[in-house]
């Protein structure tokens, strides 16, 4: 016997036995605490433990288990209606998923029968799932094996102000929004607007780097979309339910995307759950013709219990206004630790999503890859995040050189102030690489 598991070799399972969760922490088959930095795959926003979510799994298991998804439970009507009571403007019209590469896989069905358009556009540096459409508009190492996939998709460059193409050396770049927004369009118009269905963004992108675009950009975006009759997806799934300090991350900018896609969060993590949602004048559309596209699981009972759930959770602890607080000061105590550590290249974040890019040299920028990217075996910020677990620290390692810090939205001070710590000890594993120690 032997279980695969993502993105990594098969070793064996040697990885710590987990056995239960309390509150910002999870606990091994030894009894050891880890404290979770990263929320697991920026999921776990209400952190363990929290009964109620737990109550409502617990007793719609009792109730009604599960059904065909082309009947209606109140459960499901619920869930959605409290879905669209936190969506900005009039995202209201839900479909439900399992996660978020199956959100994003019907919001990318959704918008060609929607527009009658073939074209997808996407950006570098993105990522909106694993399975072969979302692969496909996915521009990352995780993409690299996996040829052909969904036809009819093209990229362009992503607003990135630390890298920003357009900033002298060093340096960055007064009007970096308006000059991506300008490239994508030519991107647009190199490709025919009126072919293109929809581009597709993570509002704040996750796992390849946690770059936070340029302010005003997304608003640009939104213009571009309209200018062109082309729809605008919003890939939410790690940025929504409170993550950046908003409901949602398009938020900061007072941008309705056309569809939103979400999961993660959703449920506090406590059941595979995603939705994708449409705004009400575009779903109109199926008044009158069907939705070309479904799950097994579509609506589950026991996921749209959880979900309603965590909402009045999130509402009740006002964790997203949390999430705006202790982001701000874990994105001060992360800014200290750059002052201290030559290896830290960058710090941005909003709310509890923060990344610390590690660099060989902060002038050039070069960026501390991880084993995915290199051929000769774990980089310096493996390193890192593997002398942090063994001081009792789970951070999250994504496909850039970012140590991704993105605990509960639940977490204090103090255990803000622990994570540190720990990061303050072992970052001297990449600053000897930069001094050359």
């Amino acid at each position: 016997m032997s279980v695969l598991v993502p993105w990594k070799k098969r070793t064996g399972d040697t990885a710590p036995q987990i056995v239960r969760g309390d509150g910002v922490y999870f606990i091994d088959d030894t009894g050891r605490r880890y404290l979770d930095f990263t929320s697991g795959f920026v999921f776990n926003n209400v952190g363990y433990g929290e009964r109620r979510i737990a109550a409502a799994i617990a007793e719609q298991a009792e109730i009604l288990p599960t059904i065909a998804s082309p009947l209606g439970t109140p459960q499901r009507t619920q869930a959605a209606e409290a879905i669209a009571s936190i969506t900005p403007g009039d995202l209201d019209a839900v479909f439900f998923t399992c996660g978020g590469a199956e959100s994003n896989e019907a919001a990318l069905k959704f918008a060609r029968d929607l527009t009658g358009r073939p074209l997808l556009v996407s950006r570098y540096h993105s990522f909106h799932g694993a399975t072969y459409a979302t692969i496909t508009v996915s521009r990352d190492p995780r993409s690299w094996g996996f040829s052909g996939g969904i036809n009819d998709v093209v990229y362009a460059p992503i607003c990135d102000p630390y890298r920003c193409r357009f900033a002298p050396p060093g340096g960055r770049h007064e009007d970096c929004a308006e000059h991506c927004a300008l490239e994508l369009e030519d991107v647009l118009l190199q490709n025919n607007p009126e072919r293109i269905a929809a581009i597709i963004i993570e509002p704040i992108t996750g796992s390849n780097g946690l770059i936070v675009p340029a302010e005003g950009y997304l608003r640009l975006l939104r213009r571009l979309c309209d200018k062109y009759g082309i729809l605008l997806i919003a890939d939410e799934v790690m940025t929504g339910f409170g993550r950046t300090g908003k409901w949602f991350a398009v938020e900061h900018e007072d941008v309705v995307p056309d569809i939103m896609t979400l999961s993660k969060g959703i449920a506090g993590g406590y059941v595979p759950m995603g939705a994708t949602v449409v705004r009400g004048g575009l779903a109109r559309y199926w008044d009158e013709k069907p939705v070309l596209h479904g799950y097994t699981f579509s609506g589950h009972p026991i996921g749209c219990a959880a979900i309603r759930a965590a909402i009045d959770v999130y509402r009740e602890k006002r964790l997203p206004e949390r999430s705006a607080e202790m982001g701000a000061y874990l994105l001060e105590r992360a800014r200290e630790l750059m002052e201290k550590h030559p290896s830290v290249g960058d710090v941005r974040g909003k709310g509890l999503f923060v990344g610390m890019e590690l660099v060989y040299d902060r002038k050039t920028k070069r960026p501390m890859y991880d084993a995915l990217r290199s051929p000769n075996g774990p980089s310096p910020k493996d390193r890192v995040i593997e002398a942090a677990m063994k001081e009792g620290v789970y951070i999250m390692s994504g496909a850039a050189s970012v140590l991704i810090l993105a605990p509960p939205l639940i977490i204090g001070r103090t255990e803000i102030d622990e994570g540190i710590a720990v990061l303050d000890r072992v970052l001297s594993l990449a600053d000897d690489v930069v001094t050359g120690a």
